[in-house]
């Protein structure tokens, strides 16, 4: 978790502040490297690990992508969702305390991760509407909300994989929502038939 920390760092730095000195802005491309190659050591070790690794390498196809394809790179942020896990043991271990937390931290990283990839790859292109981080965090906010206006959208492939990215995670949130309320409203059923 602290090698995402420090990529999301690596990453969001020279996104947010494109005026950055050479020196730090080499220091901060040698950190996102080192990231890497500690993410796809880790990766080759587990897969080594593995009894059946074919089988391993596509039930976690996700990580074969995020090492095999650098476009991918800002995905690897994801990984700070097992922060979630660790909050996890914090709520009384309700349904609802477990589901908030998850839904919350996603939400969150689902929001400033797809901001920042959308502002890195639209920000110099022809035509583009969004220019600035507070342009990026409306667009994705909108977006994960699947409110999307269209005041704002992205004119760049790499922006609009990005987008449809977040589209289906708006999709998942939301549906995670209605079925832990859904979930929550049938379980109080027999509670209230009995009183």
């Amino acid at each position: 978790m602290l090698l995402a920390v420090a990529f999301l760092v690596a990453y969001a730095w020279p996104v947010l502040d494109p005026r950055l000195d050479s020196s730090v802005e080499t220091a901060l491309a040698v950190t996102s490297w080192t990231v890497w190659v500690v993410f796809a050591l880790d990766f080759a070790v587990r897969l080594v690990l593995a009894d059946q690794r074919g089988s391993y390498a596509r039930r976690h196809w996700y990580d074969v992508a995020l090492i095999a394809l650098p476009m991918l790179r800002p995905l690897r942020l994801l990984r700070l969702l097992a922060l979630a896990r660790m909050l996890n043991r914090g709520f009384a271990g309700t349904v609802a305390g477990r589901v908030t937390s998850y839904v919350v931290g996603t939400a969150v990283a689902a929001v400033g991760l797809a901001a920042l990839a959308v502002l890195d790859a639209e920000r110099d292109a022809p035509g583009a509407t969004i220019t600035t981080f507070g342009d990026a965090l409306w667009w994705a906010t909108t977006t994960l909300t699947t409110v999307g206006y269209g005041d704002l959208y992205p004119v760049t492939t790499t922006g609009r994989l990005v987008a449809v990215a977040l589209m289906l995670t708006g999709l998942a949130v939301l549906g995670t929502i209605t079925a832990s309320a859904a979930t929550w409203f049938v379980s109080q059923a027999p509670a209230r038939h009995h009183d």
